[in-house]
Parts: C-alpha cells; sequence; structure tokens
C-alpha cells in the first residue's frame, strides 16, 4: 500500500479576492452562532490572506497584539473588530433573522 502525503489545510491558501474574503466571513458568521471566538479567528485567518503587517499599519495596532486578538483564544474589543473590517475592506451589515 502507498502512503499518501497529506498537508495540513489552510484557508488562507483560498482567499485571494475581497469577494473570496467576504463569502469566507459570511459563512463563519452564519456557522458561529453566538460563539465570538470563531468569527475573531475567522477574521484572523482573512488577515493573514492579506497580510498582518499591512493590517497592523492600516488599523495602527501591533502585529503581534493582532496575532493574539485574532487567534481564536483572544477577546478583541468590539472597536479592535470594526478597525480591522474597515482596514480588510470587508463592510459588516445586519439584515433580519429568517424564523421558521
Amino acid at each position: 500500500m502507498t502512503a499518501v502525503k497529506l498537508r495540513k489545510w489552510d484557508s488562507t491558501e483560498h482567499l485571494k479576492t475581497a469577494e473570496d474574503m467576504a463569502l469566507y466571513l459570511e459563512a463563519c458568521l452564519q456557522e458561529a452562532g453566538d460563539v465570538a471566538a470563531f468569527i475573531a479567528k475567522a477574521l484572523g485567518t482573512i488577515a493573514r490572506a492579506k497580510g498582518m503587517s499591512q493590517l497592523a499599519r492600516d488599523t495602527g495596532l501591533g502585529r503581534e497584539s493582532l496575532y493574539k486578538a485574532l487567534s481564536g483564544e483572544g477577546n478583541p474589543s468590539f472597536a479592535t473588530i470594526l478597525k480591522v473590517t474597515a482596514a480588510l475592506g470587508i463592510q459588516l451589515y445586519a439584515q433580519p433573522m429568517h424564523t421558521e
């Protein structure tokens, strides 16, 4: 039997365009429920795809603090989330929930 080499999945490799990034975040928002860390980690994935150093410059926040805040282990403030989404070119918006 031949051994199959696998490598760890990295979502950042598939987030090439602004549309990819927005759709990824939208899917994560739908899946997250009330788990804020899931959204922070999704933003961290998008940030890594776009470039964490550039994001740090654009937000005025430290690169290391962004890594921590967007790791899924951190607890970023809503102000940080808004700075990050603006710098990433992602717009947050509200729509009514569909309940059945």
